[in-house]
């Protein structure tokens, strides 16, 4: 059995790189997959954000609050 690579979700290079200053301050919002490294359409909301990987589905924010 083999493991999927994961990706950092703000730079898009597998796991285990460096992280920006802002996203590790939480003020930046995922921009990559990290199951399949693309690019991601994100929508920055008041409250929050959302992004959507067009093979991955959808992400937001809120759902990550609530674990």
């Amino acid at each position: 059995m083999t493991v999927a690579p994961r990706y950092n979700v703000y730079t898009g290079e597998p796991e285990g790189g460096d992280t920006p200053a802002a996203a590790r301050l939480g003020l930046e919002p995922p921009r990559f997959c990290a199951e399949c490294a693309r690019r991601m359409i994100v929508q920055v909301r008041p409250d929050g954000w959302s992004a959507r990987c067009s093979r991955h589905g959808a992400l937001d924010s809120k759902d990550l609050e609530k674990r």
